[in-house]
């Protein structure tokens, strides 16, 4: 059900957000987010609460900051389109610089930054101290669908194994004097696409009928059952519970 190697997002550690169990903390990171969702985007000091709250985190947790903003950097096409907003939205508009906005159009940018932001930060820290396998374990515990379960895992466990036959064609390729300069190369590199997916398919056939051979039936075994303790529920939701106070205060100030 998991990985053998711990994915590079996840930083090792032995704080106190790294011991609690999985479930508790996907648990408290959904209920956040819905939280920081739910909060309206004209109380902007909400949003600077919330990040302070993901600063505590992140330092008792022991994650450098920058660990943590050099991942944030995944989420820049969406705030290329935060960006657009102004300038294509409709409505009243407002001078700036020269430049024509939207008044809606700025402050739909300013909900998708701040609210995407949080986001992604709070799951960038649960990736940074939950491994891989312990998240497939806490979905499993949260009743989450079985097959999609095993969908992940095998996303997981074959996501590398595909990356390193990319590595080994990339390495046959350039031993034989390739280098990809123009778009008159594109035809080599589309025919490395295709044989990457043959290759990738045909391994899967084979793994599959490993895995039938050796009893496989349509669900895998549960290797280990993770449970949680009512103190580190309570530990767990600390974050939830005092950003849902924020976003009460934000809707009543």
């Amino acid at each position: 059900m998991g990985a053998g190697h711990a994915h590079r997002l996840y930083r090792h550690g032995h704080s106190p957000v790294h011991a609690l169990p999985p479930h508790t903390k996907l648990a408290a990171v959904f209920a956040f987010v819905v939280v920081v969702v739910s909060t309206p985007r004209e109380a902007v000091w909400a949003f600077g609460l919330y990040a302070v709250l993901l600063g505590a985190v992140a330092y008792v947790a022991r994650v450098p900051a920058g660990f943590l903003l050099k991942r944030l950097l995944i989420e820049v096409p969406f705030v290329a389109f935060a960006v657009l907003l102004p300038f294509v939205a409709q409505g009243e508009r407002v001078e700036f610089a020269g430049l024509s906005l939207s008044v809606s159009g700025l402050w739909g940018a300013w909900n998708v930054l701040a609210k995407g932001t949080l986001g992604v930060a709070a799951s960038v820290l649960l990736a940074s101290t939950t491994e891989l396998r312990e998240l497939l374990l806490g979905l499993q515990r949260l009743k989450l669908p079985p097959l999609l379960v095993q969908i992940m895992s095998f996303m997981i466990r074959y996501g590398d194994v595909i990356t390193d036959e990319l590595r080994r064609m990339r390495i046959a390729r350039e031993s034989r004097g390739f280098e990809a300069r123009g778009v008159r190369h594109w035809g080599v590199l589309a025919k490395t696409a295709g044989a990457l997916f043959i290759r990738s398919y045909e391994r899967g056939e084979r793994v599959h009928l490993a895995m039938v051979s050796r009893g496989y039936a349509g669900s895998m075994p549960v290797i280990d059952e993770v449970t949680a303790s009512r103190a580190q529920w309570s530990y767990a939701l600390t974050l939830p519970v005092c950003a849902l106070l924020v976003c009460l205060l934000g809707w009543f100030l």
